[in-house]
């Protein structure tokens, strides 16, 4: 009797050390599959940080945190202390790392104030999702080409035709807002252990429509405001030094 009570208790002992192990094992599997990969430590965005916001208020807002080297853009922060005086160029949204080119001089920080209006100009907005809009990257003060696409009656002589024309040159941008993204993440980190890398150039995708202000003369505004009811825009960055070869109202027969 007693050889088989120390027998089970000695079984149930084992099977507690043995479950011990495996969660502790399990635990650090993701820290051994990061340490294979030269992991660096770098800032990521804990909280939403705002445009304009100086790196001397940002202490609280980004965590150290150790990621695999191919992973970590070239330009990643690895503290604050390198960027003393700056201030955030765009709202940093949690998840992403913090790179050198999101960190700008406060004189370099272009807001809405800053962009005059052109004497005979207006103003006029239009909210657009990032992808139309160069990726979210524009900033006051930029000039835009205006993309419209109708899907139906673009030209009169084949109204059941598709077009899009790039409709306005070279607009200027006075402002460009976007709405604060609370919980919002960046780009997935990629499972270490999985063996895919990230591209180190790359930048975490911007989330969220943005709502663009640019001055235009009455008959441009008129017909973004007209897109922007009833037909679809897209923009370009376009310099003024950009190549304008006029007008030309694309079709499918156009595209290839």
């Amino acid at each position: 009797m007693k050889s088989r009570l120390l027998a089970g208790s000695l079984a149930a002992v084992l099977a507690i050390v043995g479950v011990i192990l495996v969660f502790s094992y399990a635990q650090g599997a993701d820290q051994r599959a990061v340490q294979n990969l030269a992991p660096v430590d770098v800032l990521v965005v804990k909280t939403a940080i705002p445009a304009g916001t100086p790196v001397e208020a940002m202490k609280d807002s980004v965590v150290s945190q150790q990621l695999p080297g191919t992973a970590v853009p070239k330009t990643a922060l690895h503290t604050l202390a390198d960027s003393p005086g700056k201030v955030a160029a765009v709202d940093l949204v949690p998840g992403e790392t913090l790179v050198a080119e999101r960190l700008v001089a406060p004189d370099a920080l272009k807001t809405s104030g800053d962009v005059k209006v052109p004497a005979g100009l207006q103003e006029v907005s239009f909210q657009l999702e990032p992808q139309r809009v160069v990726g979210g990257r524009l900033v006051p003060g930029d000039h835009i080409g205006i993309f419209i696409s109708m899907g139906t009656g673009g030209i009169e002589a084949k109204p059941d035709k598709q077009t899009t024309e790039l409709a306005i040159h070279k607009v200027l941008v006075t402002a460009v807002q976007r709405a604060p993204q609370a919980g919002a993440s960046a780009q997935p980190t990629p499972n270490p252990s999985s063996g895919a890398a990230a591209d180190p150039n790359a930048s975490a995708l911007p989330t969220g429509s943005l709502l663009l202000t640019v001055a235009v003369n009455d008959v441009d505004a008129s017909k973004i405001v007209f897109a922007s009811e009833y037909e679809k825009i897209w923009l370009s960055k376009e310099p003024l030094d950009a190549k304008d070869s006029g007008p030309t109202v694309m079709q499918q027969s156009g595209v290839y």
